[in-house]
């Protein structure tokens, strides 16, 4: 099998050890009415470190199959919402205590 690299969003994580739900989407055009159509597809993903995160946009890779059902292995993980949220609140204490800091004119 030749190599196939896809882009997707993980969908489901957790429920299974190792293993995450990427959907995959891809544009169509319908043979008559010639419109444009939105076709998704689901693989499932084997993730070793259980890093990904819901709405994560990842590269998946083919792979030998890992289980029944996993032919996909995590490639790179392209965007994550939520480790971004994590590192806006570890910066958001750094810069109130810097404004405060600043605001506050000294006793005289």
């Amino acid at each position: 099998m030749p190599p196939l690299a896809l882009r997707g969003v993980v969908t489901k994580v957790g429920l299974m050890k190792k293993t995450a739900t990427v959907v995959v989407s891809r544009w169509t055009t319908h043979k008559l009415t010639g419109k444009r159509l939105e076709r998704t597809k689901k693989y499932l993903t084997h993730d070793a470190d259980n890093k990904l995160r819901q709405d994560d946009i990842v590269v998946i890779r083919n792979c030998p199959p890992v289980s029944k059902l996993k032919r996909f292995k995590l490639e790179t993980v392209l965007h994550s919402p939520e480790t971004e949220r994590e590192l806006r609140r570890a910066q958001q204490p750094q810069a109130q205590s810097q404004a405060q800091s600043q605001a506050v004119p000294p006793p005289q």
